[in-house]
């Protein structure tokens, strides 16, 4: 297994963007809005947008068990918006490998 951790930055609100690039697979993933955030971020997969993205505001913090649930997705596949530009995300996830 392979822990890992990181900061990722929205540019331009509305525009998804990936959590990391590697596909590696999902064990576990916790994901924390930035307090310094000015507007809501949204998690979801590669369509991810306000309208269908799970909704973290300054004070959330999501924690998803993929291997508990008995599988596990490729870190590629997991997104982030924002409704406002340069908000940010901090994550740390357990991966295979």
């Amino acid at each position: 297994m392979i822990f890992d951790s990181g900061t990722t930055n929205v540019a331009s609100a509305g525009t998804r963007v990936q959590l990391s690039n590697t596909t590696n697979r999902v064990r576990w993933i916790k994901v924390k809005a930035l307090a310094g955030n000015s507007g809501m971020i949204y998690l979801g997969v590669s369509d991810v947008s306000a309208s269908n993205g799970y909704e973290l505001d300054s004070t959330n913090t999501i924690e998803i068990n993929f291997a508990e649930s008995g599988g596990t997705i490729p870190f590629s596949a997991l997104y982030v918006d924002a409704a406002s530009t340069n908000d940010k995300v901090c994550w740390n996830v357990i991966l295979d490998g």
